[in-house]
């Protein structure tokens, strides 16, 4: 037996040794496909296939090199090195090179990055007399990228029904000229954007037959990687490469097709049968990454969707324990329940931070987690996104409050000054900015005061006025008040609202995360119902002192991971949380109304569920502030497709202190055996004064029925009476004069047990 075929299991080796005709290799998660992938192209090297036939397509340049590294190892040549691995883009950009003249390009083109493209895009939208604003590059940007990805070259988008339909709907019918203008200039500047890189391609092989017979024949053996994640392009390029010789290897699984947003399309996995005749078809199900339990859980769930190859992972590892299913009060709970959790996962079984990580839907979701994380001083790093209070639009709305707060503060006021777009431009800041060091003043006591400055400007004034509007506000309205309108009055919520890009929707759906934290931080009062300084500036502080963390690079460093499922795909922890399991929230509500996006939304709860190892936790939230108001929540109907066997539900009742055996319980048994430190405490404890009794019987009344003047008992304050009555039904703020021991109280009546003395 050949060396480098040892250590492959009897479908994997099978899988390797099937050389010739169409094979689809359904490789589910965990089962090894990269070293049946590298294994199989050194086994066709082995049997004679020169490295110059063969053809392996990836998605990211780390897996090529991976692929590359392997095969070299198990040859125990260079001869890996004359083959054609790479991402589709690089391989695709290295055949271009080659035959550029063709298509009437340069060899040496240039190929932009996005910023590239939307910097042309902008230009050409501003050479058109548009409105920016409107026809936003990144929108216009998305829209020519899912054209190309889907084969469609300007002319077909101009003469396509729907398209132009859907473009007036959106009320920017002129996308399609853009389009046109974009295609033209790029030419004529030698320039291939990223999506170019596939369209031309596929040009190059339809439109000059000599080039796709000079292809087919050059690509014996077709090696195709994450098949499941190929969009339309892909799929018609790879077709026509592999028509001659039809030795195609795909290699995915239809479970984890998670990015139809991109443009992917299951259909091209599920179809592969249909495609090609006698295919081979060979299932990897044997897991080497996950406990028993986990992929159970994950069979079961997956198992729901109708459309789909259906397969079975099963592992020779241990059975392993339940799944925890949590379910807290608030999304605020959840995130403080997640890092007790991993708090005592460390105490109790001596985890390191970086075998920890919390999968979410949307990167909006991290920030009560990173609070929770933070005062528990368990460091963390997001992964494919930038901390919630570091992205620019939640940094552009916290520089506007805190510039209500503190007019003083210039890099605050230079940051918004001009955003959103109001006409005061670079020229005109450079202007104060140099006149207020003449004047030795501040740059808003500059603009403040025009007569000081010579600089008169009816922008300036009416962004001053706007300013000082925000700031009367400050000493009779609540922190969410102010940024309310601030948010509105400035058009820094509009602006967002109007980008329905992808990334515009994610910007939008941040600052609205951000409006949540604080109206919870305004409406949430301590544990006995009491409302704290609920000012804007109590607010900054604390955020401000939540978000001075210390930035480290070291991709290896001993922290939390926190990220969205589609960036944790390919990943593994020993330790996982599934977060925001909500109806609306996961599935998303945009999934609802369409089996096909349903199942979607299910295939990436698989895909959560597999990065598990050892452990996971799945938990949700019956309440989190959504648009600037308190959203009761139902559990996902995700959930209810896992067996209860193997659940743990032990945290899911309505009480969110730990259940015996969570980390308060260890921690109590921790100090038990500290006999010192107990002494102490029973000391302090005795010298601290009796909290109220209450009346046998107590029981809380009916909060609706209280009025001015009425008595009233509190578990822990005593007996008092309401002297005011404020807010709504919803939001009803009782001051209630507790005696001379705790004062005059304002108390939230929806929180607080209150009691009417007959």
């Amino acid at each position: 037996m050949q060396n480098y075929l040892s250590g492959l299991n009897d479908q994997q080796r099978i899988a390797v040794e099937h050389v010739d005709g169409p094979i689809m290799i359904i490789a589910g998660a965990g089962s090894g496909k990269t070293k049946v992938l590298t294994t199989r192209i050194a086994h066709l090297m082995k049997n004679g296939v020169d490295a110059f036939n063969i053809l392996a397509l990836t998605f990211t340049n780390k897996a090529a090199a991976e692929m590359k590294e392997r095969v070299e190892k198990a040859l125990g040549n260079t001869e890996a090195r004359n083959l054609y691995i790479g991402t589709f883009h690089s391989v695709f950009a290295r055949i271009l090179r080659g035959e550029a003249t063709k298509l009437g390009y340069p060899h040496n083109f240039t190929i932009y990055d996005t910023d590239d493209a939307k910097s042309v895009i902008k230009g050409i939208v501003h050479e058109m007399n548009l409105d920016d604003k409107h026809y936003k590059a990144a929108y216009v940007y998305n829209r020519i990228s899912a054209a190309k990805n889907s084969l469609i070259e300007p002319a077909m988008y101009k003469a396509d029904t729907s398209i132009q339909q859907e473009d007036a709907r959106t009320t920017r019918p002129l996308i399609g000229d853009i389009y046109e203008a974009y295609s033209k200039r790029c030419f004529k500047n030698g320039a291939m954007d990223f999506d170019d890189l596939l369209l031309k391609m596929y040009m190059l092989l339809t439109h000059f037959p000599d080039a796709l017979a000079k292809y087919q024949g050059r690509f014996h053996y077709i090696l195709i990687d994450e098949y499941q994640d190929t969009n339309l392009a892909q799929y018609a390029i790879i077709k026509m490469l592999g028509a001659r010789h039809e030795n195609i290897c795909v290699v995915g699984d239809d479970a984890q097709s998670i990015y139809s947003f991109r443009g992917a399309t299951v259909q091209n996995i599920l179809q592969f049968q249909d495609d090609y005749e006698d295919v081979k078809v060979v299932k990897l199900e044997q897991n080497y990454r996950s406990t028993q339990t986990i992929l159970n859980v994950a069979n079961n769930v997956i198992g729901n969707n109708k459309n789909q190859i259906p397969k079975e992972l099963w592992t020779s590892n241990v059975e392993g324990e339940k799944i925890i299913l949590a379910r807290t009060m608030t999304d605020n709970d959840e995130g403080r329940f997640v890092a007790d959790a991993i708090k005592e996962q460390q105490m109790r079984n001596h985890y390191a931070n970086k075998d920890f990580a919390l999968l979410y839907r949307t990167n909006a979701q991290s920030r009560s987690f990173e609070e929770s994380l933070r005062r528990m001083n368990i460091p963390y790093r997001l992964v494919g996104g930038t901390s919630f209070y570091q992205r620019k639009e939640v940094k552009d709305y916290l520089a506007y409050l805190r510039l209500v707060v503190n007019s003083q503060d210039e890099e605050n006021l230079k940051r918004i000054i001009n955003y959103p777009a109001r006409g005061i431009g670079k020229t005109s800041i450079e202007k104060i900015l140099v006149r207020a060091n003449e004047l030795d003043k501040t740059f808003w006591e500059v603009i403040e005061n025009p007569e000081m400055s010579g600089i008169h400007s009816s922008q300036l004034e009416g962004f001053v006025t706007m300013i000082k509007s925000f700031r009367t506000m400050l000493e009779k309205h609540n922190a969410y008040d102010v940024a309310f309108a601030v948010g509105k009055h400035t058009g820094l919520v509009q602006e967002l609202y109007n980008d329905k890009s992808v990334e515009g929707l994610a910007r939008y759906e941040n600052v609205q995360e951000l409006l949540n934290s604080i109206k919870e931080f305004t409406e949430t009062p301590d544990e006995e119902g009491e409302l704290l300084d609920k000012s804007l500036g109590s607010y900054l502080q604390q955020i401000t002192l939540l978000t001075d963390a210390d930035k480290n690079n070291d991709q290896d460093a001993d922290v939390v991971k926190l990220m969205t499922i589609h960036s944790a795909k390919g990943l593994e922890f020993p330790c996982v949380f599934v977060v925001g399991l909500e109806e609306n929230l996961f599935p998303s509500s945009m999934s609802l109304y369409d089996r096909a996006d349903l199942e979607e939304e299910r295939r990436l709860f698989y895909v959560a569920i597999t990065r598990a190892k050892d452990r996971l936790w799945v938990t949700y939230a019956n309440s989190r502030y959504r648009f600037g108001s308190l959203v009761q929540n139902d559990a996902s109907r995700f959930i209810e497709e896992i067996p209860n066997t193997y659940l743990d539900k032990t945290f899911t009742g309505a009480s969110n202190r730990p259940a015996p055996g969570g980390f308060g319980n260890m921690l109590n048994q921790q100090f038990d055996k500290m006999p010192s430190l107990k002494k102490l405490a029973d000391k302090l404890a005795t010298a601290t004064p009796p909290a109220h009794t209450p009346s046998a019987g107590f029981a809380a009344d009916d909060v609706s029925g209280m009025t001015v003047g009425m008595q009233v008992e509190h578990q822990k304050f005593g007996f008092g009476k309401i002297l005011t009555l404020e807010g709504g039904m919803n939001n009803r703020i009782a001051g209630i004069d507790f005696g001379t021991t705790h004062g005059i109280k304002k108390i939230m009546l929806n929180y607080a047990k209150l009691r009417i003395v007959k």
